[in-house]
């Protein structure tokens, strides 16, 4: 492509070179750069890619976006300076990849928790009912069966149009597509033409970027504000921020809720760890979840459905039939009668959620909780999420997670100072995870439920820059075997 077609919506201050050069690929990273491209150069919260521009021209990068021009050009590289190449890129990343979402139903989920379970339940559910569709999500990426590692919930605006093209290109109707804070914040989704959007709940995560939570709220809103005209919004009108959401948005509202009145609504006929009855829109149905959370996710999988004129019919008879997504209050029943649940619960209300789903099942033995908060991240929540599992469990033991570059006791000490005396009667804790996970299963009895918290679908743990394979079911699993 053209230089001048690739910038032509870019509102540029200045411009040094000849913008009739070819531009064979577009990136932000200088190690991906290769002969004919343009280089993005994006301050970012770690590293300013404007250090990077030498690097990437001796690469072969012909032309370089930027924010400030370099006083010494160098002749025969074209150089566009723009206010902010963070506005700016998923721009120039649509046009290149031919604008990809337009040709796509792109359905957008963000919120503080729930967005994998919609998202993929929603991708599992379209392709059932015969559609071709891609998903992009924390988990993984996948373009029908095709599986794409996903390093980012979101993926940066280049790669992201990359792979809405090979949607495109594989004939993909829908894309189900969650929508991070930071993804929002850092415009990665800049430039997409969204057919809906959903909203899950908002409570406390991610402060170490946002730093407080009007932004992280305001940076959610945002990606509302920017729907179109003819997309729908979905809201949960049972999240006090549900709203709020919406407010401004030009997009056709619809709300859901298991509390209170709505466009789509939900009960709780009956549950059990094999699964729940409901009855949505008046109809009962069978689903292999448990958990009022889950309630509230199946009902925006099934507003969306109908949003984009699927029968109640349908939808209900392909929702009997979906399972829960990897990670997520997935089951385990050992040899000895205890159930052990391993869950991504990783925020306050999160956990609040898993334990309190166990408790609407069992109600006949002890839960025995294991979880502990990541390193570099919000440190505000580690108290928070260690009271939250000490008020709904017997037992607690607090361990690692993924401590990156904090040393795990630091950040086991930061949730124990969220407790008070009477708490940590019940409370262990123990820094290596496998044996806090071993420990647990050898305090529980026939009935109890051992809660494995915070990491979820991931096979690792991430320490010192190195990420150790980690798996919580092996973990599981392994112990079951032994014992």
């Amino acid at each position: 492509m053209i230089c001048n077609e690739l910038i032509k919506d870019i509102k540029c201050t200045d411009i040094l070179g000849d913008t009739n050069v070819s531009i064979s690929g577009v990136n932000i990273d200088s190690r991906k750069i290769k002969p004919g491209h343009l280089f993005v150069a994006i301050k970012g919260t770690q590293v300013d890619g404007h250090e990077y521009i030498d690097k990437a021209i001796q690469l072969g990068a012909v032309a370089v976006l930027c924010e400030k021009a370099p006083k010494e050009p160098l002749s025969g590289i074209t150089y566009i300076v723009v206010t902010s190449t963070e506005d700016a890129v998923g721009r120039v990343a649509t046009r290149f990849y031919g604008d990809p979402s337009k040709h796509l139903k792109l359905i957008g989920v963000t919120g503080t928790n729930g967005k994998t379970t919609i998202a993929t339940l929603l991708y599992n559910m379209f392709r059932k009912l015969g559609h071709r569709c891609g998903l992009l999500s924390t988990v993984c990426n996948y373009i029908e069966d095709e599986q794409i590692p996903a390093d980012h919930t979101t993926p940066d605006p280049i790669e992201l149009n990359e792979l809405l093209a090979k949607m495109v290109e594989q004939h993909c109707e829908y894309v189900f597509m969650e929508c991070s804070s930071h993804a929002i914040a850092q415009k990665r989704i800049g430039g997409l033409n969204f057919t809906g959007g959903i909203f899950t709940n908002l409570t406390r995560d991610h402060l170490d970027y946002h730093k407080t939570f009007e932004n992280y709220r305001n940076a959610k809103k945002s990606f509302f504000d920017h729907l179109p005209k003819s997309a729908f919004a979905i809201t949960n009108a049972d999240d006090k921020n549900g709203m709020v959401m919406v407010q401004n948005t030009k997009a056709t509202v619809k709300t859901y809720s298991v509390r209170t009145a709505a466009d789509f609504k939900a009960r709780i006929i009956e549950c059990h760890f094999q699964g729940m009855y409901l009855e949505i829109d008046g109809q009962e149905v069978g689903v292999q979840f448990i958990g009022k959370f889950n309630v509230s996710n199946l009902l925006a999988v099934y507003a969306t459905a109908r949003m984009l004129g699927k029968q109640r019919e349908e939808i209900l008879i392909t929702m009997s039939t979906l399972h829960s997504v990897n990670g997520r209050m997935d089951t385990l029943h050992s040899p000895q009668g205890f159930t052990a649940v391993v869950d991504y619960a990783h925020t306050p209300d999160a956990l609040k959620n898993v334990l309190l789903a166990i408790h609407e099942v069992d109600g006949k033995g002890h839960v025995i909780t294991v979880c502990g908060a990541g390193g570099n991240r919000d440190k505000g929540k580690r108290p928070l999420m260690a009271k939250q599992a000490v008020q709904l469990s017997d037992k607690v033991i607090i361990t690692s997670d993924n401590p990156r570059f904090e040393e795990p006791q630091d950040i086991i000490n930061d949730m124990l100072a969220g407790l008070d005396a009477q708490d940590m009667k019940k409370v262990l804790s123990i820094v290596d995870r496998r044996e806090a996970i071993r420990t647990a299963c050898m305090l529980a009895d026939k009935n109890d439920v051992v809660l494995v918290a915070g990491k979820g679908h991931e096979t690792y743990q991430e320490v010192k820059g190195v990420k150790h394979h980690f798996d919580d079911k092996e973990v599981l699993a392994e112990i079951f075997k032994q014992s």
